[in-house]
């Protein structure tokens, strides 16, 4: 049976249905991404991130927008020093989703553009249906992606592709954003969010903990050079010993063969 959890915002709502919760954001009519609106995702983050039911996280933006961006209109009158206090917040509160230590996927229908890009570049995966646009728009504002833009989209894409979308802030499409790896998966119009679903629904039965430590491993491995990656994996790999899970994963795999494990979690 499903549950709905909600935020400090009414605009943020998590909905959790078969251990795989939905981090919905729902402000019409284009789902700009308010400075509450910023906040409730971090709190969504932290709210997912605790619960045990929860084994794998979708962030979705309904079936008609995944988030067109920043609130622009908010953002007009803030000055230089607003900006030097509110920048690190806003970069809090989508590096709580980039670390929540579950699987997690951005389903993508219509625009997900500036901040909205950057909130889908925060999760492991990105299903978009075949009519979204995807880009980073902000150099036509007169400024710069600010909450991961030009880091994330260089890291998923490489320097090249992640200058030529920034510099000139056009859209592309969902084929071009798989093309150039951006997005991972195309489906029809309106069928995100259940390919989404498909999509993590594989590891809401796997070894909790190992999918934890391995997300982790690749993602901090990433922040420094090779020797700190290795020896990030090397203290994980040995953490992973203290699971119920990889005493359940061994004996499975020398009684029955490869696959057959039922998991705990723990």
């Amino acid at each position: 049976m499903s549950r709905v959890v909600r935020t400090a915002s009414e605009f943020v709502r998590v909905e959790i249905d078969s251990s795989i919760a939905t981090i919905r954001v729902d402000r019409p009519k284009m789902n700009p991404l308010s400075t509450e609106v910023q906040e409730a995702l971090g709190e969504a983050a932290g709210i997912v991130t605790l619960d045990d039911e929860v084994a794998a996280v979708i962030v979705y933006g309904g079936e008609k927008v995944f988030a067109a961006g920043a609130d622009i209109k908010e953002m007009q009158h803030m000055n230089y020093t607003d900006m030097v206090q509110r920048a690190p917040i806003i970069q809090a509160c989508f590096s709580a989703v980039a670390r929540i230590p579950k699987p997690t996927v951005a389903a993508i229908e219509g625009y997900a553009l500036g901040a909205g890009c950057e909130l889908a570049m925060c999760c492991d995966f990105r299903v978009a249906a075949q009519d979204a646009r995807l880009g980073q728009p902000e150099v036509l504002l007169g400024v710069i992606p600010g909450a991961g833009g030009t880091q994330r989209l260089a890291r998923l894409v490489g320097v090249t592709k992640a200058k030529d979308l920034v510099f000139s802030g056009r859209m592309i499409d969902a084929d071009e954003a798989a093309d150039i790896g951006l997005v991972d998966q195309v489906c029809a119009p309106g069928g995100a969010h259940e390919a989404a679903v498909a999509m993590v629904g594989r590891y809401v039965h796997g070894p909790a903990f190992a999918l934890r430590s391995a997300k982790e491993a690749i993602d901090r491995g990433l922040d420094g050079d090779l020797e700190t990656g290795l020896a990030i994996e090397a203290m994980l790999f040995a953490g992973v010993f203290a699971t119920k899970d990889r005493e359940i994963g061994m004996t499975s795999f020398v009684k029955e063969g490869p696959g057959k494990a039922a998991f705990e979690g723990r």
